[in-house]
């Protein structure tokens, strides 16, 4: 037999090789192979099965090897993994890469552990003799008589005080069995939940959420492709609706992936589905990039045997290789977390549609904000509108105050971090005992350092942005490239004392609360403390338990955490997202502050938000102040459409890097004019400029944008046209298809 392999060893063309009789039986569409190349082994993964070679078969070589018993992917994901070659421009190899976990590409086995029994029951003479020979082998024999099950070798050992050489002389006499049995490191394997009580029995649905629990199921029970789009308010109680959709796919037999946008979601949501699926005997499987190799092979294992039907995480689980695929659940799909920013510059959104669509699976993408892209989708038919329009048990949706900091500042005569309004909700909340959360999408105290006098600011020396002061240890940072250095006590540039910070971040508004409530108990989570593996895990339960009394962050507190005491939210600056170059800045405004708000008031108790704004008038901040979603979308959408923008064309960002501008600008000049002698009449192209960040890591950075109406049409030619013309070495180019930033 031939198979087409595509090797993992840096270039991208399929090569043939024969399989031995040995491996007939073994090799597979998805299995990794070792394939010789030149005089080395290297890595492959076989595409093509029963493949035809231009080469004479006696001249192939044989594949030496296969790495694991099961294939690394499905064929929904091989079909997957040539759309997303296509559509992304990716290597085909940094697609499989990114499909498939390193430890996995790595041959690593599961960890195992020796456990000992009993293979001959001694009578009582045999032991009287064993114990005049050789008291410790008795001993063992003993212990081990007296166990209803296998033991764990180390822990026999251990508790008797004995050596290896007792186990190996009881081996040699037959009277002790010894066997290798799995360790399976699973993630979350404490179920713990941060102090959430899981409930056993499922709580009663309302009547909004039994019609698209039935929606839904209907189109499982169809068994064909189809996309749902649940746009519920929030706390209206879209988990539960994805839970009984996972339930009605277990219970058929079928398999289901659950993604979530941030890895701080992510023990919340394990809690809800262990404590639903695994009583019933569905192991769940969690998946996100901050898990151990060891945990990632362990759970890989377990999905591509099918021993486990439940896969959780973030967007990378899109690849997990379950079995039976039946249903993806995209929560929280308008999050731009879900678009990778490293190639393959895949949206885990769209792979999830597009798998779903391979599969013959239901792809349920869930938000109180959706996307206008997927919001557009349901206008043109493609996908399927279910709808959850007020809270579970009527709960009220909280009340929002616009705080205009403008006139904020002239009352509090200079610039402000809280303002009064916020400032007392918070008293009165910390009086009660209630919780509260400020958010402020910036970390560090704040964003750059200026002198009054000459106007000075430091800047990165490898990137054209501002450095940002971190107050706790005097530094600046650069959150680009990491560029660290000690701040200055005076002004670098004139020598002046003057030299202060400008704007604001996390550690500021820390330093504020900690002013105005020195009683409290505060947290930050941002990126500067979320350094530890469970940190985030540890203070999110420490907050549901009530050990915490203020949390302060970025966005990954902004979304989907669900917290019964939480009754004020306060968002110090809602202009930071709305005031970018960027088409989205409007829907990416109205989604964090309808997300933020989201989190007051969960619980019996009404909840608050305080929104503190330079532009109190935008449109984004009054429709979210209203929770008005249809208002938003109507007039955004009809913006984007008088300009041809996305969801009504695709968009494709093609980036030029190096180390020489001038060099950068003439390629890219050179790129435009090749690109409009062949796709001129099918393409708009803007560009070549220079990128709003012009230079990061010492690379400058030219930007070229194409728009069209066919994205699948477009890419192909790209590429090839890529090929076709001649690069120097230091001149770097990437394409991203539907960029989710234009910064």
């Amino acid at each position: 037999m031939i198979v087409g392999v595509q090797p993992l060893a840096g270039f991208d063309k399929l090569l043939h090789y024969k399989v031995p009789e040995t491996l007939l039986a073994f090799v597979r569409s998805g299995s990794l192979v070792r394939i010789p190349i030149v005089n080395r082994l290297h890595l492959g993964l076989v595409m093509e099965i029963n493949a035809t070679s231009d080469c004479p078969p006696a001249k192939l070589k044989l594949i030496s090897g296969i790495l694991h018993e099961f294939p690394a992917l499905t064929p929904d994901l091989l079909a997957l993994a040539r759309w997303m070659h296509a559509y992304y421009a990716a290597r085909m190899e940094s697609v499989l890469e990114a499909m498939i976990p390193g430890a996995v590409r790595d041959g690593a086995r599961l960890k195992t552990d020796k456990y000992l029994s009993l293979a001959h029951a001694p009578t009582a003479d045999e032991m009287t003799a064993l114990g005049k020979k050789a008291p410790q082998q008795a001993r063992l024999c003993e212990f081990l008589h007296q166990q209803f099950r296998p033991v764990k070798k180390s822990l026999a050992l251990s508790r008797l005080d004995l050596t290896g050489a007792v186990v190996s002389a009881l081996l040699k006499r037959g009277w002790v069995r010894e066997v290798l049995r799995p360790v399976e490191r699973i993630a979350y394997a404490d179920n713990w939940t941060g102090g959430e009580i899981v409930a056993g029995l499922p709580p009663k649905l309302n009547d909004e959420q039994a019609t698209v629990v039935k929606s839904v199921g209907d189109s499982l029970t169809r068994g064909k492709f189809a996309v749902h789009l649940l746009h519920g308010v929030t706390g209206s109680g879209k988990t539960e609706v994805y839970l009984r959709a996972v339930e009605q796919v277990l219970k058929s037999g079928g398999s289901a992936i659950y993604l979530v946008p941030e890895v701080a979601l992510t023990p919340q949501t394990v809690a809800r589905l262990r404590g639903r699926f695994e009583a019933a005997g569905h192991k769940t499987v969690v998946w996100h990039s901050h898990l151990g190799e060891g945990e990632r092979l362990d759970g890989w294992t377990a999905l591509a045997s099918g021993q486990a039907r439940v896969v959780v995480g973030a967007r990378s689980a899109v690849f997990a290789p379950v079995k039976d695929l039946r249903m993806i659940v995209v929560d929280e799909e308008h999050e731009p977390a879900y678009k990778q920013d490293e190639t393959p510059r895949y949206h885990g959104r769209d792979v999830a549609v597009y798998r779903a669509k391979l599969a013959g699976a239901v792809c349920l993408l869930g938000s109180a904000t959706p996307s206008l892209e997927s919001f557009a989708n349901v206008r043109s038919g493609k996908y399927q509108l279910d709808l959850l329009t007020k809270r579970v048990d009527d709960k009220k949706l909280p009340d929002i105050h616009v705080v205009d900091m403008r006139i904020e500042i002239m009352r509090q005569r200079g610039l402000v971090t809280l303002s009064r309004l916020l400032v007392d909700h918070m008293h009165r909340r910390f009086e009660r005992k209630e919780q509260i959360i400020l958010f402020i999408n910036r970390r560090g105290y704040s964003s750059s350092m200026q002198c009054r006098k000459c106007g000075h600011v430091e800047q990165c020396p490898h990137c054209s942005v501002s450095m940002t002061y971190h107050r706790s240890d005097e530094t600046l940072k650069c959150h680009l490239c990491g560029h660290a250095r000690g701040a200055p006590a005076v002004c670098p540039a004139c020598a002046a004392p003057d030299i202060r910070w400008r704007g604001m971040g996390t550690q500021r508004v820390e330093e504020a609360v900690r002013r105005v409530l020195p009683r409290a108990r505060l947290e930050r989570m941002d990126a500067d403390t979320m350094s530890k593996k469970h940190l985030f895990r540890q203070i999110l339960g420490d907050f549901r338990a009530g050990k915490i009394d203020i949390l302060i962050g970025t966005q990954m507190i902004g979304k989907g955490l669900d917290f019964p005491n939480v009754t004020l939210v306060g968002l110090v600056d809602a202009d930071m997202s709305m005031h970018v170059p960027d088409f989205r800045a409007n829907e990416r405004t109205f989604q964090l502050l309808v997300q933020v708000a989201g989190r007051a008031g969960r619980g019996d108790r009404s909840g608050e938000v305080v929104v503190q704004t330079f532009t109190p008038q935008a449109d984004a901040i009054q429709f979210a102040r209203h929770a008005d979603f249809n208002g938003f979308a109507e007039g955004e959408l009809m913006m984007r459409k008088k300009f041809n923008y996305p969801p009504y064309r695709h968009l494709i960002h093609h980036i030029f890097r190096g180390k020489n501008p001038e060099k950068i600008k003439f390629f890219a000049e050179h790129w435009v004019k090749q690109v409009e002698l062949k796709l001129g009449s099918v393409v708009e192209i803007r560009g070549p400029t220079p990128a709003p960040i012009e230079k990061v890591k010492d690379e400058y950075r030219y930007q070229i944008w194409y728009f069209c109406a066919q994205a699948t049409k477009i890419v192909p030619e790209l590429v090839k046209l890529q090929s076709e013309v001649k690069w120097p070495d230091d001149v770097m180019q990437v394409l991203d298809v539907d960029p989710m930033s234009l910064v």
